[in-house]
């Protein structure tokens, strides 16, 4: 279990306070997943639509980056 965990409903890191997605739990979730790309990338996609319901002041563009830019 991670400490990089999102604090709702601000979506920040729980572990270093930094935008969630941080870049620990970034390494965290590629490690996780294994080089299964499209499953992270599902799971990503579903944490941005969760986000986009709490972040309604963020930009779509600035999100889609956060949540999914790093996703390769």
């Amino acid at each position: 279990m991670s400490s990089h965990g999102p604090v709702l409903p601000i979506w920040s890191c729980g572990g270093c306070d930094a935008p969630w997605p941080c870049p620990t739990r970034r390494r965290e979730l590629s490690a996780e997943f294994g080089g299964a790309s499209v499953s992270l990338a599902l799971y990503m996609g579903a944490q941005l639509v969760r986000a986009s319901a709490d972040l309604t002041w963020v930009p779509a563009g600035a999100l889609h980056r956060r949540f999914l830019g790093w996703v390769r």
